[in-house]
């Protein structure tokens, strides 16, 4: 299979990039799951609180996601160091959800919040990831998202002749399956928290089994999304473990 990329898209008079319209796209719904979500599980929270917290969400991964892109491609960011329009245009979906994590709960600290605060968030940011990298893949070669040459009957011509490993849409195919597996689950009686760990878990599992079918910069046996990702994993897989043992427990009392 191949396609002519990017693929621009016309929205009313304008021709659009993919990148930026399905990622503008991925933060409309997402905002707008997260409001639906937040209003039928209530929030324990007063609203300066939970203000606080989503503001801090959004900075640790704007942070995160940047350092992580730059790291993932050093000799190109050392290469582009005084141009704001490499520095400012891409960012990585691993490193943006490690330093939410990380400004969340420095933000929680302060605030002596101790109430688990995720789980609202997880079904909005599975359904964003997938619609997001859906522009990733209508990008092309140029979003550096692509897989690794593959003979394989569903491999994609990106536009160089080159079949490959379609990796963003091995990624929509994941997260729109974790989607409403983590929904249902959101129904069934769980321990606050548990649906954001179970998230985690099996997102960055995921993108750290999902990195060896790309292409990129090694720091030693990994790249920087893969060291990245077992950092997160070995935090919260610990957490995880007793999960199986709480479920029944809360399901008979409630």
């Amino acid at each position: 299979m191949s396609l002519e990329l990017p693929l621009y898209l016309r929205l009313g008079p304008v021709m659009v990039h993919p990148h930026w319209l399905f990622e503008a796209l991925a933060y409309i719904v997402g905002a707008r799951l997260y409001a639906v979500l937040k209003r039928r599980s209530g929030d324990p929270l007063a609203a300066e609180q939970r203000w606080s917290i989503v503001v801090a969400a959004f900075v640790g991964a704007a942070v995160g996601g940047k350092i992580v892109y730059w790291l993932s491609e050093p000799a190109l960011t050392i290469e582009h160091a005084l141009d704001p329009a490499y520095l400012l245009g891409g960012k990585s979906i691993v490193g943006g959800l490690v330093g939410a994590i990380v400004a969340v709960e420095w933000t929680k600290r302060r605030l002596g919040i101790a109430t688990p605060t995720g789980d609202v968030f997880v079904v909005p940011l599975a359904v964003g990831i997938g619609i997001g990298r859906i522009g990733c893949f209508l990008s092309g070669l140029d979003d550096h998202t692509h897989g690794l040459p593959a003979n394989l009957p569903w491999a994609f011509d990106y536009g160089d002749g080159i079949p490959r490993h379609p990796a963003q849409i091995y990624e929509i195919l994941f997260v729109w399956t974790l989607a409403p597996l983590l929904f249902w689950i959101s129904e069934r009686p769980h321990q606050e928290g548990d649906l954001f760990r179970l998230f985690v878990v099996a997102y960055l599992g995921f993108r750290l089994c999902l990195e060896f079918l790309k292409p990129g910069v090694s720091y030693g046996p990994l790249n920087i999304i893969q060291w990245v990702s077992l950092a997160g994993l070995v935090y919260y897989v610990r957490q995880l473990v007793p999960l199986p043992a709480r479920l029944p427990e809360r399901a008979a009392s409630g």
